[in-house]
């Protein structure tokens, strides 16, 4: 037993002093091979690096965005096919569903509430004895900490609500006032009313179409619902295509507006906060978002995402409020805002581009900040546990009215109550910068400065909240395009860590370079996935009538 327990404890200590020795060489060879590479490429930044690679690359994000909003004449006027596809989808849907997004809004409050959880069967606990955890969390999940098996209508509210509301709110709403004027704040509201019609189609779809492995994961999303709905309607073909495409895009999406435009954003704001300067700074800061989000999408949905899903709510309400603060210590210039929102939506200032160009702008903000159409958002609610995928479409049609309707229309009354005394001038530079003062400023620094205005103090706290939102909106999209890239390339570990390295090396280049062009290019990607998804939409609607008239019926026989 002596020699035994002796043997046991020399092969413990050699496994340790390996194990150590391991790591530092995985340690020295990700510093050699990564960290110092991007610690250069920080300090020619500080050169002019990125400007460089910015006017290079112009032309490209240009040509992308070109391809994007690509026009058709309608009535003498050029109209994107884009737009066309997401109001007139959305519109239809709307009709299509009598008004779901109106007539099924109690209703979706209290399934949010769990008043129908019987109905649906109730949540019952996936067994994870095969399953592979970490700390006791379920690795690649979107599972919430406490909750065994999968998530509840309420917690798949909220993971989603989590990544849609963010800097979308908070700088996409002041550069759609900057370039479109007040009257794109009515095109953000209408595109959020409509757009809470298409939410619910295509998390109904995503839902009915997911796929639960062995192991009790589930992996969902517009690329299975493409390729398996379309299958069924006999249009195999063209469902691959449209999969395909769509992962490919959700992909680029996920590196850039959902992980680039973050932390570049949060990263500004900070070193603009604490009076530091570019380059070096936003590389460092690069490395802590890197590593913070690295801890939970390496190791699974940990201690801090359950944290920060619990943060990001609060400092949402406080946002809220804050606005609220605003609006009503200037109070005698509501009635003139809401005059200009309303008035100038459909006679927008000459030399912003007309009424169209207000449209365009209102929509693709709103399309921005709250994903109605674009179909990421299904992913997540795939995750859901229900018997009726319709359960959880009602569910989701909340959100774009959190997002848009509530949110985004709080900050852009307070830009415009900010600008009464022409502070700037409408139309900005055409890059979504205002000229105040002699400064060009982007979305975040206005919004700071209209908080300012009434509130000295509040731009620390909105720093805070740009951060955690920009945090809690890289894991969303971390997991989105994780899921898209396991679509194209197999659920292999090998495929699986690929992704999270180029997806923490994005995190670091955002947060390292004021690349304009790059952020141009990922934003007109997360537009771009309205294409495949609104046309798999517009052919698989018909199912989604079958599954809300079961969960309606399945409601009615419980007497409910």
């Amino acid at each position: 037993m002596v020699i035994r327990q002796y043997l046991l404890d020399g092969y413990q200590t050699n496994f340790k002093t390996e194990y150590l020795n391991y790591m530092k060489k995985t340690l020295a060879f990700i510093y050699c091979t990564l960290f110092l590479p991007l610690l250069m490429f920080a300090q020619e930044v500080e050169k002019g690096l990125d400007q460089k690679i910015d006017e290079a690359f112009m032309p490209i994000a240009d040509a992308w965005e070109g391809l994007i909003l690509t026009s058709i004449p309608v009535g003498g006027l050029d109209i994107p096919i884009v737009l066309i596809l997401l109001v007139c989808g959305a519109l239809f849907f709307t009709i299509y569903f009598s008004f779901i997004n109106i007539r099924r809004f109690p209703l979706a409050i209290n399934v949010v509430r769990g008043k129908y959880d019987d109905v649906e069967g109730g949540h019952e606990p996936v067994t994870t004895n095969t399953v592979n955890t970490v700390d006791g969390d379920i690795v690649d999940t979107i599972r919430v900490e406490g909750q065994a098996g999968e998530v509840s209508h309420f917690q798949a509210l909220a993971t989603a609500v989590s990544g849609t509301v963010g800097l979308g709110n908070i700088a996409g709403v002041a550069i759609a006032i900057a370039l479109g004027g007040p009257g794109a704040t009515f095109w953000m509201i209408v595109c959020g009313l409509l757009g809470m019609s298409s939410k619910f189609v295509e998390c109904t779809l995503g839902v009915k179409y997911r796929d639960v492995d062995a192991n009790g994961t589930v992996y969902g999303g517009p690329m299975y619902y493409l390729k398996r709905g379309l299958e069924e309607r006999g249009m195999s073909g063209l469902g691959k295509v449209l999969g395909g495409v769509f992962a490919v895009l959700c992909i680029g999406a996920s590196f850039g507006g959902g992980n680039a435009f973050q932390s570049n954003q949060a990263g500004q704001q900070i070193i603009s906060a604490l009076g530091l300067e570019g380059g070096a700074s936003g590389f460092f800061l690069g490395c802590i978002f890197a590593a913070l989000v690295g801890i939970v999408i390496i190791g699974g949905i940990k201690r801090i995402a359950s944290v920060t899903e619990k943060i990001v709510p609060f400092m949402a309400a406080i946002y809220v409020l804050a606005c609220l603060v605003i609006i009503f210590y200037n109070i005698s210039y509501i009635d003139d805002a809401f005059g200009m929102i309303f008035s100038q939506a459909f006679t927008p200032q000459a030399g912003i581009g007309g009424m169209i160009g207000v449209i365009i702008v209102g929509f693709q903000r709103a399309a921005f900040s709250n994903e109605a159409g674009a179909g990421s958002a299904a992913i997540a609610h795939s995750a859901v546990v229900t018997k009726y995928p319709a359960s959880e479409g009602i569910v989701a049609l909340l959100e774009p009215f959190i997002d848009t309707v509530v949110i985004c229309t709080m900050t852009a009354l307070v830009i415009i109550i900010f600008n009464q005394d022409g502070a700037f001038m409408y139309g900005g530079d055409g890059q979504g910068n205002v000229i105040m003062d002699g400064v060009k400023m982007g979305g975040v620094d206005l919004t700071t400065e209209a908080f300012a205005s009434v509130l000295p103090w509040f731009p620390a706290v909105l720093t805070i909240a740009i951060v955690l939102f920009a945090f809690s909106t890289m894991i969303s999209w971390s997991y989105y395009g994780l899921q898209s890239w396991k679509y194209l390339f197999g659920r292999s570990q090998a495929a699986d860590i690929t992704y999270k390295v180029l997806f923490l090396l994005f995190v670091i280049l955002g947060s390292s370079v004021t690349m304009g062009a790059v952020l141009k290019f990922s934003d007109a990607m997360i537009l771009a996935l309205v294409f495949p998804n609104m046309i798999g939409l517009l052919l698989l609607f018909p199912k989604v009538k079958e599954e809300l008239n079961r969960y309606l019926a399945a409601i009615k026989e419980s007497g409910k």
